[in-house]
């Protein structure tokens, strides 16, 4: 009885024998590393929801600024220095998008045959900012076209936001731009380029001539008149800048350091070899330009009494002329009547 009780525990080794292979046969096989990696660089996607991307922000598979490096309480501390050649390089080939959503290489906006040789690209916040739509009203009203391409050396202006392309549409329209305006969904190029993301306002600049309130107003309605793309203007976060390209190499940068930070229009225009003459006056709701009168001064209290006294002696003068001169009377000849 012992012998077989005994025989069971000496025969389950091999029993164990047999299950090696067949786990091994029903493991499948490793993909290749090339199928791998999609997989690994979907991580980066900004689409991710996490607690450092907005919900709103667009598909990026490059990864941009960390945590501790984007986000500000206060004015940031950029510098102004141009981008390296090897920055150029990393942009050159980066596509923005046009309002129909074609694209085209970021370096063809200033380096191309076809585009005049000096080139300002102007970048700006997300499209429903009502700060850099207010930049552009009074950049727009103070500096055309044609003024630029008269220049002895010929210049234009380039607009880049942070948004859908399919918001271009909306902004031209709020802001009468008469520059073409592209979109940088990916935000790659405001990253290379060293703009950052902040939510300081910042002192209040000459070019924003509506309250702010308005402003807010304005941009929230635009934003629910926009339907499902009221999350698609851009990061509310990003920053921008203005950058001076001639004949290919960037030769003056500014880079925002608030969310009220683009140069000045009346500095713009001596950069850009135009007089500092600075820009018109717009209404506050419907940012028409404001229709001034030449001869208009300002009415004091001796300005009206020297104006009620000439009008007074013009009066007298126009009386003066209107009476007849008066005619001497002959004397009369007195006849004398005789006497009886």
């Amino acid at each position: 009885m012992e012998t077989s009780d005994n025989k069971p525990t000496a025969l389950a080794p091999p029993s164990t024998t047999p299950s090696a292979p067949q786990s091994s046969v029903a493991r499948p096989p490793s993909p290749p590393l090339s199928e791998l990696a999609p997989t690994a660089e979907s991580k980066l996607s900004t689409d991710s929801r996490d607690a450092t991307t907005p919900p709103f922000s667009p598909t990026s598979q490059t990864p941009v600024l960390q945590k501790e490096q984007e986000d500000f309480e206060g004015t940031v501390d950029v510098n102004n220095d141009p981008p390296t050649e090897k920055d150029l390089q990393r942009v050159g080939d980066l596509l923005v998008l046009d309002a129909q959503g074609q694209s085209r290489p970021f370096k063809e906006l200033y380096d191309a045959p076809h585009v005049a040789p000096r080139q300002l690209i102007i970048f700006i916040r997300h499209f429903f900012c009502g700060n850099c739509q207010e930049f552009l009203r009074t950049l727009s009203s103070s500096i055309t076209p044609e003024a630029l391409l008269a220049l002895p050396t010929p210049t234009f202006i380039t607009v880049i936001g942070c948004g859908k392309p399919n918001l271009i549409p909306m902004y031209v329209e709020t802001t009468k731009c008469p520059f073409p305006v592209y979109a940088d969904p990916t935000r790659k190029i405001y990253d290379h380029f060293g703009m950052t993301r902040t939510f300081q306002l910042g002192a209040k600049p000459a070019y924003i001539q509506t309250h702010m309130l308005i402003n807010s107003v304005q941009s929230i309605f635009q934003g629910i008149g926009t339907g499902k793309n009221a999350l698609k203007g851009g990061d509310l976060k990003q920053v921008g800048g203005e950058f001076l390209f001639e004949n290919g190499e960037c030769t003056w940068v500014h880079r925002m350091k608030n969310t009220r930070d683009h140069t000045e229009v009346a500095e713009l225009r001596n950069i850009l070899g135009l007089d500092g003459t600075r820009p018109p006056m717009r209404k506050r709701w419907s940012h028409g330009i404001k229709e001034t009168k030449q001869d208009r001064r300002s009415l004091s209290w001796g300005r009206l009494r020297s104006k009620s006294r000439g009008a007074k002696d013009a009066v007298r003068d126009d009386t003066r002329q209107s009476t007849p001169e008066k005619v001497e009377e002959e004397p009369r000849k007195v006849v004398a009547t005789p006497t009886i």
